[in-house]
């Protein structure tokens, strides 16, 4: 990332507001002109007022008050004043005018830039999250800082910058003007200046990108804390992971000082350089006036001494600048490495039935993860529609997975998967999604109310629509308990509850295909048997999949898929699988056992 690339990433979200720039512009323009008023009017006062001491002074060299021209000092007053005050007047509508131009831009620019990230990573592959570096805090800590110094980077270039370089440009024109030396003297400080300042952020750029990398570690650090808060507090390992976030904090805090050091050594010499070239200005100036160089005055000493203040201004402003455009070069790499991923988006064809049926054919299918643990090997499955199909296994076997690729979350490395005879790849992706609902083990509930969560699953759906599916989840009536009812928060349900939202979105959707990932894990058993009955009478004529370690589940199907380490082991009717023995059969008998079966039974008989 350089400037030229960065001022070019950045135009495409500042052109919507040209004119804010063409604006501003202007005003900087005229801003910069009244910047020079001060030297000029500063000039030809101290030449007016000698003008007239001289003029006052008797024959041996001393003012004479009586033969002093009151008047026309009086004069000179008053045009000084009004000069004055009517420029610092003009001065302060021109800045509040500049400032509320830029700083439109600059809010405006920012917003553009972070929806543009949030509408870029909603386009990308669940691949892309699962990546290492790629963690939700990392990502948001990336975002967060590229729009930060990204919209600082606009504002600067049009509020400050401009304004500074234009004022210094004029300001060495009008020494130029005045005196061709004095102008060469002052332009010869300018380059020794904008050197240092390249040296130091040069210097400091291996610094600035390592503070990245830790902003970015404490970010995650400080979410991941907050998500596991109760594992944390469970084991009592506060002191873990405080000692785990002090390590960074150390780190960062170490690379701050370091990088303020050399800041600091640096200004030291650029002030030293400044200072170097005011005397250089003034013994020039005093000069020049000493051997009586034509339009050399007395005025023109205090004049070229303001007007190299005006030079060297936006210098002694340089180093702000050049903070702010080398952390935009940093964090500009991290925010376009974001939304300019392009291998990222996720794929999708343009395939849309008129039906979805729901049989699905998988063939010799492999699956690695992004970090590179490999998930599949070699699948063969054939889903009847209209069928409930269950997936059975240990943890880690796979079946997840399938669902995940059947989703089109992720694309098989090898195999192809078929719905209803076309390949996987050719459907539309949002049409596809359309028509599976999918209810997890842990579903999220987003911030807002009940009624927006359940609605989620059918933005357009009618009031009376969103009870319904609340009713078929067996969430109606513990809603209808709560003082605000379906306007209560959703965060504020118990898990239980969140899970019945959930199925209820799922029964508002009303796909044809329905992906179950251990949907009841998280209920008790009374709401597990009443969401049992809700589930039971949606999975008629509908494509069903159902990950369940729950044995009523299961023993329901119409087929059974087992499997082991990533690999098909059995498959078929599950009365018959089970008679066959394996891996099927093992699976039940120790679900059995769990649920103490023959002690539950033997209870049951006794009541």
């Amino acid at each position: 990332m350089n400037l030229i690339l960065l001022f070019k990433k950045i135009w495409p979200f500042v052109r919507p507001y040209k004119w804010h720039v063409v604006v501003t512009l202007i005003l900087t323009l005229i801003g910069s002109l009244i910047a020079q008023v001060n030297a000029i009017v500063l000039d030809w006062t101290v030449d007016q007022v000698n003008n007239l001491v001289n003029a006052g002074k008797d024959m041996h060299g001393f003012l004479a008050r009586a033969t002093f021209d009151w008047s026309s000092a009086t004069h000179i007053l008053m045009i000084i004043t009004a000069i004055l005050l009517g420029k610092e007047l003009l001065s302060v509508i021109i800045t509040y005018s500049q400032n509320y131009f830029g700083e439109r831009m600059r809010v405006r620019v920012s917003r553009d830039l972070a929806q543009a990230a949030v509408d870029r990573i909603l386009t990308y592959r669940m691949a892309y999250f699962n990546r290492n570096g790629n963690e939700a805090g990392r990502l948001q800590s990336r975002i967060d800082q590229g729009v930060s110094s990204l919209s600082t980077t606009v504002q600067n270039t049009f509020i400050d910058l401009l304004p500074l370089f234009t004022s210094a440009f004029l300001a060495l024109i009008l020494m130029f003007m005045a005196n061709v030396y004095v102008g060469l003297t002052a332009l010869f400080i300018v380059p020794v200046y904008i050197w240092i300042t390249t040296h130091q952020a040069h210097k400091l750029r291996g610094w600035r990108q390592q503070m990245r990398s830790y902003r970015e570690a404490k970010s995650h650090g400080i979410v991941s804390i907050i998500e596991s808060i109760n594992v944390i507090k469970s084991f009592n390992r506060e002191s873990i992971e405080s000692k785990k976030q002090l390590d960074i904090q150390t780190a960062l805090t170490d690379n701050q000082i370091r990088t303020r050091k050399v800041m600091l050594y640096y200004d030291g010499w650029k002030k030293f350089v400044q200072q170097i070239g005011t005397v250089l200005i003034i013994i020039l100036t005093a000069y020049l006036v000493l051997i009586d160089y034509p339009g050399m005055t007395i005025g023109k000493i205090m004049y070229h001494v303001m007007l190299f203040a005006n030079v060297t201004a936006p210098i002694t402003q340089l180093q702000r600048i050049f903070d702010t455009l080398n952390d935009a070069l940093i964090y500009a790499e991290g925010y376009f490495s974001v939304v300019e991923a392009e291998q990222e988006v996720e794929p999708s064809g343009n395939y849309r039935p008129e039906k979805v049926v729901g049989r699905f054919d998988i063939e010799h299918v492999d699956f690695t993860y992004p970090n590179g643990t490999q998930a599949l090997w070699d699948i063969n499955m054939h889903i009847e529609p209209n069928k409930i199909t269950a997936f059975v296994g240990l943890s880690g076997a796979g079946k997840s997975t399938i669902v995940n690729l059947l989703d089109k979350f992720y694309e098989p490395q090898t195999g192809r998967i078929l719905l209803d005879g076309h390949d996987l790849k050719e459907y539309d992706t949002q049409y596809l999604r359309d028509n599976i609902g999918l209810v997890l083990q842990k579903n999220h509930i987003f911030s807002g109310t009940i009624e927006e969560n359940i609605r989620y699953g059918k933005p357009g759906a009618t009031d009376e629509e969103v009870i319904d599916a609340a009713k078929k989840a067996f969430l109606y009536d513990q809603v209808s308990k709560l003082p605000n009812g379906f306007k209560s928060q959703a965060t504020d349900l118990s898990g239980g509850q969140q899970q019945r939202v959930a199925i209820a979105r799922m029964f508002l959707k009303n796909p044809p295909i329905i992906f179950l990932d251990e949907p009841t894990a998280s209920l008790d058993a009374v709401a597990t048997e009443q969401i049992k009955a809700s589930i039971d009478a949606i999975k008629k004529d509908r494509t069903v999949i159902i990950i369940s370690h729950s044995i009523s589940q299961i023993i329901d199907s119409d087929l059974v898929y087992a499997l082991q380490n990533g690999r098909v082991e059995q498959s078929g009717d599950p009365d018959e699988l089970y008679k066959k023995g394996g891996v099927y059969k093992d699976i039940v008998d120790a679900s059995a056992r769990s649920l103490n079966i023959e002690k539950l039974a033997s209870t049951l008989q006794g009541g």
